[in-house]
């Protein structure tokens, strides 16, 4: 009965703990909490939207222009003499209405709108670059927030650990001060010992309170019992093949070119507003008689003069240009700087752990040693505690060195322009920044089709 008894506790003890892992929260939880609550995400979201409007503003430029008009005047003249009173004076009113509609169009403009529409579209595709890079910087935040919390905790368990240590080295002080084997003032060294690792040890409460505001900030809410960091994802097989994929991949290379295009499409544009421009013309209305009129016609329109505003928007074009293509340049030089930082940040820390456990081996071996000496009398409660902050100090840089690996190969994937949702293979829907502008991009206006609108909005509008 007493083996069933254990059995049972035992296999109770093991649900619970198997009960505890399945509802601690994954770093995967946390990464797709902060993609679904991002205030950031859905501001950048909107802002693209706002982008892809500008093509439809664009390909409405292609199309006729109808208006309704309703108009009304009146006029008097003042009318002195007739054949039958020269002297006479009176006046002439009169008053007109009409209503009517009216249409007009561009018919030939040598591409200006053409092009319009063109460098609104690479705008678009600029700003979902802008978007993917947002999505990496959350994620990223969200990596770095769940590390935090977890050192945060561990530093504070460490040193609770060290506290119940010094506790004892004070019982300890206490007991052998009352035998005559140490003075007083071994025992006020343990004191003091003492305090000081009480102020330690709500210090890093203070510091797992800040780890855990900045965790619900990027996440979305607080933290509660996080399961052990996952293997983190591959990276490059050296930095030089690191640097080439971010180069090709990362999306402020690719937002650069994107406005490099643009900037070239502008410069055709305002080339083409020095052009010509045939409009076509159309009315038909009624007045307030009855009588009915219509007209059609052609106009061409070129401007002669208009103050030099024509050239100067051409030459701010070359200059805007002429930035793009530098700030591409420059873009470049960044993306391949960061990969550099990211990839000696982890080899950085990847030394620091390795001598870190060397360390922790022989501060170890010595607080070990130098507390058996004390007991011999050989050495002082000072020694021991000396040897145990040593010890202390050894495993909280180890605990840093080893968070700071784990982060530092996140950001590595971040600098390579590989921190996202898909590539990270999290398994939810994404926002898909192409359903509104396929539903925008030529410029709907029926009822019909605003009704398709509302359908999309609320389909993407929280994923």
């Amino acid at each position: 009965m007493r083996k069933i008894r254990l059995w049972a506790a035992a296999t109770c003890s093991a649900l619970a703990v198997m009960a505890s892992a399945a509802q601690a929260e994954t770093l995967a939880d946390a990464l797709i909490s902060a993609y679904r609550n991002s205030n950031l995400l859905e501001q950048n979201r909107a802002l693209l939207r706002a982008t892809d409007e500008d093509v439809a503003v664009a390909v409405a430029a292609l199309r006729p222009v109808v208006q309704f008009v309703a108009e009304s005047s009146y006029s008097f003249q003042r009318v002195r003499g007739d054949l039958v009173d020269p002297a006479r004076r009176y006046n002439v009113e009169d008053l007109n209405s009409s209503i009517g509609l009216t249409a007009s169009m561009t018919l030939y403009d040598f591409g200006r709108n053409a092009l319009a529409v063109e460098a609104a579209k690479e705008s678009v595709l600029a700003t979902r670059e802008a978007l993917l890079q947002v999505e990496q910087n959350v994620l990223l935040d969200a990596v770095d927030a769940y590390v935090r919390v977890q050192l945060a905790q561990a530093i504070v368990n460490l040193r609770r650990n060290n506290l119940g240590l010094i506790e004892q080295e004070l019982q300890a002080a206490e007991d052998r001060f009352e035998v005559g084997e140490v003075t007083r003032t071994d025992v006020s060294q343990a004191q003091a010992a003492l305090a000081g690792s009480r102020s330690d040890l709500t210090s890093a409460e203070g510091d797992l309170v800040v780890a855990r505001e900045a965790y619900k900030a990027a996440v979305g809410r607080y933290p509660g019992d996080l399961a052990p960091r996952p293997a983190p994802p591959r990276t490059a097989a050296s930095l030089e093949a690191a640097r080439q994929v971010a180069l090709r991949t990362h999306p402020q290379v690719r937002q650069a070119q994107r406005q490099v295009a643009a900037a070239d499409l502008n410069v055709a544009r305002a080339k083409a507003a020095m052009k010509p421009t045939i409009n076509g013309e159309a009315r038909v209305g009624i007045n307030d008689e009855g009588r009915e009129s219509g007209s059609v016609g052609i106009a061409l329109r070129h401007t002669l003069y208009a103050g030099g505003e024509l050239s100067a928007v051409f030459r701010q074009s070359l200059a805007n240009r002429d930035a793009q293509k530098a700030n591409l340049l420059q873009i470049g030089v960044n993306v391949a700087q960061n990969v550099g930082n990211a990839w000696s940040t982890v080899d950085v820390a990847t030394a620091a752990i390795a001598a870190g456990d060397e360390e922790i081996r022989a501060a170890r071996t010595a607080f070990e040693g130098v507390r058996e000496e004390a007991t011999l009398g050989a050495r002082t409660t000072l020694d021991v505690l000396n040897a145990e902050q040593d010890l202390l100090s050894a495993q909280a840089d180890r605990l840093t060195a080893e968070a700071r690996r784990y982060v530092g190969i996140y950001q590595v994937l971040a600098s390579m322009g590989l921190l996202t949702v898909e590539h990270l293979n999290l398994g939810i829907p994404t926002y898909d920044p192409a359903a509104y502008y396929n539903a925008v991009k030529h410029a709907p206006a029926t009822s019909s089709q605003g009704k398709r609108l509302d359908r999309v909005l609320q389909s993407i509008g929280r994923n």
